[in-house]
């Protein structure tokens, strides 16, 4: 019989993936569905980047790079991370990946060993917990609900904190909430974890630039200068310079943090896509104007999103401070029972009822370590959102 290894029996396909795939087949079925399920802008990359690929397709730059990112793209970054961020770092500090999740993943498997710990607040993206599995540690969930805005406190930080812990991830804004960490409340953070010499920081900020809060966005490094050489700053050019399908993610960090993940790289992808490297420098090097004009455009439909929601029977839907999603709070409908008799006994039926019966597609809140709730993605048009919305709030007030 066929065998597969122990570390990939210890992680599960995801959610929202399989979600998205669902969508898909019945899509090509013919059945009108609305998909809100996919962490994706539904914006193009722009024109300016398009045309540096292709003049790097031209020029013949089609050959293998440095592992782990050209120089010029290692200059760009430096140069986005110290305009946006003020954090000062050298190419050895850099670290170029196809994908944020790769980055992550080559972080995480380059660093842990059984036993090892991970503090990962809770609602989380799907990825993080199966990236530890895999990497043989330990996740250790902080659970965070609407009650706290989704985000966590210093106190309860300090709490989950034992000799074992390795890593804390942060992902602010959020994904699947939208909750965005002020400076005030990453410096609380940064202060808890300074007495905690072997804890590092994992800073997800791949939503930076798609950001509501009227505080400027801020990242854990930048507010906490004593944790920079335990911070890894991830980031990539999939969300801001809608670049999904280009896969490039990058991190800034420690350069024998850097090293540990380029030697793993050496034996795994290799280098990045050339193309897609020479399409990022255009990316963060470029104009960034555009940036604005697509954040309103996203401002708008979350407070659309989330004006409907909170007028739908059962749901409370707190207001994110960035990125693209709503996660309503699904509390009162548990328990509740659909026009066919069926209960409503968790957020899986809760978004499986939304399928069959209102052809809406979301992810259920289990999938992100907390329940009973459900995730909306708003990246699609105002027009879509609202008949999908119409369409939950009259399924909303059939159930019973």
């Amino acid at each position: 019989m066929p065998q597969i290894s122990k570390a990939l029996d210890r992680i599960q396909p995801s959610a929202t993936l399989a979600m998205t795939g669902r969508v898909n087949e019945l899509k090509a079925q013919g059945i009108d569905i609305i998909g809100l399920s996919a962490g994706e802008p539904d914006f193009d990359t722009p024109d300016f980047v398009k045309e540096a690929a292709i003049k790097a397709i031209r020029d013949g730059e089609t050959n293998y790079t440095t592992v782990d990112g050209t120089a010029e793209l290692k200059a760009a970054i430096a140069a986005k991370f110290l305009r946006d961020n003020e954090l000062t770092y050298v190419p050895s500090q850099i670290s170029v990946n196809s994908g944020g999740k790769h980055t992550l993943f080559n972080a995480l498997v380059a660093t842990l060993d059984a036993g090892d710990e991970v503090i990962i607040p809770a609602p989380y993206w799907v990825s993080y917990p199966d990236m530890v599995n895999f990497a043989g540690g330990t996740p250790v969930i902080i659970q965070a609900g609407a009650d706290q805005n989704y985000k966590i406190t210093a106190e309860q930080l300090t709490a989950a904190i034992t000799p074992k812990t390795k890593w804390l991830i942060l992902n602010s804004p959020s994904n699947p909430t939208g909750a965005a960490y002020s400076r005030e409340e990453l410096k609380a953070l940064g202060d808890a974890l300074l007495p905690h010499q072997q804890v590092m920081v994992m800073t997800d900020d791949m939503y930076e630039h798609i950001w509501y809060a009227s505080t400027p966005f801020t990242t854990i490094a930048q507010v906490c200068p004593d944790l920079f050489d335990r911070t890894l700053t991830v980031n990539g050019c999939s969300k801001a310079y809608a670049m999904t399908g280009w896969r490039i993610g990058y991190a800034g960090g420690p350069d024998w943090l850097i090293g540990a993940m380029r030697k793993l790289q050496s034996q795994s992808t290799s280098n990045p896509s050339s193309i897609s490297q020479a399409a990022a420098v255009a990316a963060l090097n470029g104009p960034q104007d555009f940036l604005i004009e697509r954040n309103a455009a996203f401002m708008a439909r979350r407070d659309l999103v989330v004006s409907m929601l909170n007028d739908t029977p059962g749901l409370n839907c707190p207001t994110p401070e960035g990125a693209f999603y709503v996660y309503p709070d699904a509390s009162e409908l548990m328990g509740t029972r659909t026009p066919k008799g069926e209960t409503i006994s968790s957020d899986e039926d809760l978004i499986n009822y939304f399928l069959d019966e209102a052809r809406v597609a979301a992810v259920h809140g289990a999938a992100f370590g907390l329940s009973p709730a459900f995730r909306v993605s708003y990246a699609t048009s105002e027009e879509i959102l609202r008949e999908a919305c119409t369409r939950i709030q009259r399924a909303c007030a059939a159930l019973s």
